[in-house]
């Protein structure tokens, strides 16, 4: 049996870590409700935006446009969204999964948001690109538009035939979805297939149709990426928020099982003790 020093010293440390969990958990609770209302806030923009993306593409079918068309590149550009820092359980680790199980490492090209995911995927071979870790610290639009800018000019320039973005949506505070969702080029049949959109109604566009998508899906691309990168911090804090949850619930267990052990040593300490002192009470007796 350990001694009642050291199991003094263990439950003072596991307290002390308990400690540090706790306030950890309660920071990541205030961030998350913080990511959700920018969630929110955010979403009306997005969906005018698209349904007048469906719109055009609605009432200009077969139209010949460098975003809804694939170029001759077989490589893959995948902008990845993970947490630069651990300690949120499985998080970090399954947006590398959905990427690993997709991609090769010869065929993609990473443009990393996020550190864990960075040094996950390098580890593994893939090619990095790009590092913009420092974005998910304060994710701000004007770093989607950065972003968004960097990577369209290598889809036009044929550098890559594919643009994914993997990211972590949230559900709700103990449920986060790793997604891998495809960017470019845009899938029409697939983007219509739940937008009812009146197609007899006679439309004029200014200016034309294709320089309206010129300008709306970059736009509608930036705010995919912001609304990742909002749904991710969310995700991220609910993640640690759980973890750091669990970490306090076993440092309690600990701490419980620990002054059991503690109790038991110092009773037999004392059971030694008087037993001793009996003993030489006897012989000088």
């Amino acid at each position: 049996m350990a001694s009642m020093r050291d199991i003094k010293r263990r439950k003072e440390s596991v307290a002390s870590t308990g400690q540090i969990t706790k306030a950890m958990k309660l920071v990541s609770t205030v961030k998350l409700q913080k990511a959700k209302a920018r969630a929110e806030s955010n979403k009306p923009y997005f969906t005018m935006l698209y349904d007048t993306m469906c719109s055009i593409l609605a009432r200009s079918g077969g139209m010949e446009h460098r975003y809804l068309k694939e170029n001759d590149s077989p490589r893959k550009a995948i902008i990845t969204i993970t947490g630069n820092r651990g300690l949120a359980g499985g998080y970090n680790n399954n947006i590398a999964k959905e990427i690993m199980a997709a991609f090769s490492p010869e065929e993609a090209d990473i443009y990393a948001i996020g550190r864990k995911g960075l040094e996950i995927l390098s580890r593994k071979g893939y090619r990095i690109v790009e590092d913009y870790s420092e974005v998910i610290n304060e994710p701000l639009y004007g770093d989607a538009i950065k972003i968004g800018k960097n990577v369209l000019a290598s889809y036009e320039k044929g550098e890559v035939g594919e643009i994914y973005l993997a990211y972590t949506n949230f559900k709700n505070m103990v449920s986060q979805e790793p997604q891998l969702i495809k960017l470019l080029p845009i899938n029409v049949e697939e983007i219509m297939q739940d937008v009812e959109v009146d197609t007899l109604t006679p439309m004029n566009f200014e200016p034309e149709a294709e320089d309206a998508l010129d300008m709306i899906i970059p736009k509608y691309m930036n705010n995919i990426l912001y609304g990742a990168f909002i749904e991710s911090v969310a995700s991220e804090n609910g993640a640690r928020m759980q973890a750091m949850d669990s970490a306090t619930k076993n440092a309690d267990d600990m701490i419980a099982d620990l002054s059991l052990k503690y109790n038991r040593a110092r009773q037999s300490s004392i059971t030694q003790e008087l037993t001793e002192i009996i003993a030489g009470a006897e012989a000088i007796s």
